[in-house]
């Protein structure tokens, strides 16, 4: 018996086996390693891009996908998630009561503005990927020179400003004005993002003037409380001065008419009473009379008017006198 032989007999069952059929273990192996390099799995809010030897082949979507394993690489980019930027501050706890820090942020949010005053500027940016083929491989950096990006922006935007427009009513036109700017310097730079929000969160004076700032702002507010005031009042008495004015232009237009409507009236009616008159003297003459006594007597009162003959009626009239005075009080 050889030695080969003896050390065959020696081989338990089971290694005998495997050493049979080492081929097909070997090529199992390979298989599940293929398996596990080349099958991965992309995220809802995510692109796969895929390279081979560093050069780009295609861009897959969510979802199952494979790749040729250890000749392709795959990057897995957030499109559809909202990224931000911030500036001026930094998120240290992000909870239902976030904390914040200003901790080396002061160079990148102390600006100057147009008038030659100083700010303290903090402001987010909102942006999504919206190329990923460009935001890998375009630019070295892209969140670095986004960040770049928006910084000088803003400084150029707020430059142009004066530092009353920045802290108080420029606001949203500068926020607007900066998103625009650093949309298209973003795509001459191609870093294939896009900016959905730039939010000014607090622009502040700095802080050894501050107190200045506010001493002035304060004023400016009085200044335009008292201005407001003074047109509310003015808007009351003005309007009420008018209304005044006219009404009495409007009486004294109607006392006028009135006036010379009724002496155009007493004119016309003379005239129809001289006609009458030389027609009739004695007649119209006896008619006016009459008519004149018949206005005039109720105007006198209690009077007794009689002739000079009429003495003996006086005692009757005395009598009747005397009877009213008693009856009066009685009533």
């Amino acid at each position: 018996m050889s030695e080969f032989e003896f050390s065959n007999q020696e081989i338990p069952p089971f290694l005998k086996t495997v050493l049979k059929n080492i081929k097909l273990v070997v090529a199992g192996i390979i298989i599940v390693a293929v398996a596990w390099s080349g099958f991965f799995q992309v995220g809802p809010e995510e692109a796969g891009v895929i390279v081979r030897f560093g050069k780009y082949t295609q861009t897959v979507m969510p979802g199952l996908n494979f790749k040729i394993p250890f000749i392709e690489t795959v990057y897995k980019v957030p499109v559809e998630r909202q990224q931000k930027l911030e500036f001026g501050f930094r998120t240290t706890s992000a909870n239902v009561r976030s904390e914040y820090t200003k901790s080396g942020t002061r160079d990148e949010s102390l600006m100057l503005t147009g008038d030659l005053n100083l700010a303290d500027v903090e402001w987010v940016v909102q942006f999504r990927v919206n190329d990923p083929y460009k935001y890998l491989f375009k630019v070295r950096n892209p969140e670095s020179t986004l960040r770049d990006v928006s910084e000088g922006a803003v400084r150029q935007v707020v430059g142009d400003r004066t530092v009353n427009e920045v802290l108080t009513v420029g606001r949203a036109e500068i926020a607007s004005s900066v998103q625009v700017l650093i949309q298209e310097l973003s795509n001459s730079y191609e870093l294939g993002v896009k900016i959905d929000q730039v939010v000014l969160q607090d622009v502040n004076p700095p802080d050894p003037v501050k107190a200045a700032f506010n001493a002035v702002n304060e004023a400016q507010q009085e200044k335009e409380t008292l201005i407001n005031q003074a047109k509310s009042a003015y808007n009351k008495v003005i309007p009420k001065a008018k209304g005044q004015a006219e009404e009495t232009i409007q009486k004294a237009e109607g006392y006028a008419v009135e006036r010379v409507n009724n002496a155009k009236g007493q004119v016309a009616r003379f005239n129809e009473l001289y006609s009458e008159y030389v027609r009739a003297p004695e007649v119209t003459r006896e008619r006016i009379y009459l008519e004149t006594l018949q206005e005039v007597l109720p105007r006198l009162g209690n009077k007794i008017i009689t002739d000079q003959e009429g003495n003996n009626v006086l005692p009757l009239l005395q009598m009747q006198m005397d009877n009213v005075k008693k009856i009066a009080p009685q009533q």
